[in-house]
């Protein structure tokens, strides 16, 4: 059954990299864009859109930054948990081996 249930804990690690690289890489892009005054642009009607559009982005990008923030958590603990089964079974299976050695039941 084992074979068939693998968890590659270090693309684990991957994901919760490339979730704080897309956090890092929204701020960024926030940041850039919030110098950019909707006076600079052009008529009154784009100007307005623009504000309305920056403010539904701040609003938006702190909604996905938590999202993401939540998401990249959860992986971590996941990751934890599945090394701790993996370390837990490991000295499960050798204390079984040694119990079934000294028993005699190693010897043919």
């Amino acid at each position: 059954m084992g074979d068939h249930f693998k968890t590659d804990t270090d693309q684990l690690d991957r994901f919760v990299k490339s979730l704080q690289d897309s956090l890092k890489e929204l701020d960024e892009a926030r940041q850039a864009l919030s110098h950019v005054r909707a006076d600079q642009i052009g008529t009154g009607r784009l100007d307005e859109a623009c504000d309305t559009f920056q403010e539904k982005w701040k609003y938006g990008s702190e909604q996905l930054k938590e999202m993401i923030s939540t998401i990249s958590e959860g992986v971590k603990a996941n990751k934890l948990s599945y090394e701790e089964l993996e370390e837990n079974l490991s000295k499960a299976l050798q204390q079984m081996e040694k119990q079934a050695t000294s028993a005699g039941g190693g010897q043919n």
